[in-house]
């Protein structure tokens, strides 16, 4: 039983969970910009280019066979995919870098507002109002 025990506190443990809750919005994440990437940025540029759609650039290494009831199908090289997740990759690091910089931003923020001076230790405190005294005799 004990390790039924240990696996639920290894689950429920906070990281854990964060990790959880972060892998779900990163896959989210992830279908947004391939979005904004296949549906938004390139069929501009492809329009601006001669109206190429970069998901079907390829090029032939071998050409498709049709030998007697059976198909071979072609050997390609799709560089019109890797340039769509090479974007899609470039645009998800400058929006987590730019989501690192806010967040580091706010925490020097934080860190810069000066914190409360510490109370001074008790026998300071008793020999500051003994000099205080002592200076308001005459």
């Amino acid at each position: 039983m004990g390790i039924v025990k240990e696996f639920k506190q290894f689950a429920l443990r906070g990281n854990v969970v964060d990790l959880a809750v972060g892998f779900i919005v990163g896959g989210a994440f992830g279908k947004i910009v391939s979005s904004l990437v296949n549906d938004i940025v390139m069929p501009p540029i492809g329009y601006l280019i001669g109206g190429v759609d970069f998901s079907d650039l390829s090029i032939t290494l071998k050409p498709e066979v049709v030998e007697a009831e059976k198909t071979i199908p072609a050997v390609t090289l799709n560089y019109g995919a890797f340039i769509n997740n090479v974007l899609d990759f470039l645009i998800i690091a400058a929006a987590i870098f730019m989501m690192v910089k806010v967040m580091n931003a706010l925490k020097r923020k934080d860190e810069a507002a000066p914190a409360a001076p510490a109370a001074p230790p008790a026998d300071v405190q008793i020999l500051t109002e003994i000099r205080d005294i002592l200076k308001s005799r005459p």
